[in-house]
């Protein structure tokens, strides 16, 4: 089973670039087993699935997400990247990389709790 570890800055400021990394470890992130995925938790809300990106490398992303937010591999470095332009104290949440099982994607979309396998979680806070 594969791991996966987030890494990013804590604090970001209003209106600029969020920009975090998910190394996978295990295996490597061009299989067609698994779809690659930022999901987020505010605080006090539940999880919001912000996009994906599966082997092919085309980016799915959340349509209320989609004129600020991109996706992107290193598939040398075995990580993919968020980028989350001109955040606000609206985007201050935990963080996380997920995988799940491509057959799943499509109820896992609308059902994030059921991804199979999570990243620990970062925190960002976005604050001046």
């Amino acid at each position: 089973q594969v791991q996966l570890q987030e890494s990013g800055p804590g604090l970001v400021k209003p209106s600029q670039t969020l920009s975090l990394t998910c190394t996978v470890s295990g295996g490597p992130i061009t299989t067609n087993y698994y779809y690659w995925t930022w999901i987020r938790q505010p605080p006090g809300k539940g999880l919001e699935w912000i996009g994906h990106i599966p082997y092919t490398g085309v980016t799915h992303i959340n349509p209320s997400l989609r004129s600020r937010a991109s996706i992107s591999r290193d598939t040398a470095k075995n990580q993919f990247t968020l980028q989350l332009s001109s955040v606000s104290p609206e985007d201050t949440a935990v963080y996380y990389c997920a995988a799940v099982f491509s057959p799943k994607i499509t109820i896992a979309t609308m059902q994030p709790q059921l991804y199979d396998v999570w990243g620990q979680g970062t925190q960002v806070t976005v604050s001046s």
